[in-house]
């Protein structure tokens, strides 16, 4: 069986426990269009636009 060969610090362990390196939450921005929040540089799901241009169709 694989036993570690040093005592893991309490503030190795600690760092390593810690949030700072988890994803934080994706950049959602309001849809100038219908103000749904959507991912940012992403076509809006809602209303099919991206850059003031109709992009996809959407049936109202």
């Amino acid at each position: 069986m694989a036993v570690p060969k040093k005592k893991v610090s309490k503030a190795r362990r600690d760092k390593r426990r810690s949030n700072v390196w988890k994803l934080s939450l994706p950049g959602m921005i309001k849809c100038p269009k219908c103000g749904e929040f959507i991912l940012a540089h992403r076509v809006c799901k809602a209303c099919g636009y991206y850059k003031g241009k109709e992009i996809v169709k959407k049936d109202a």
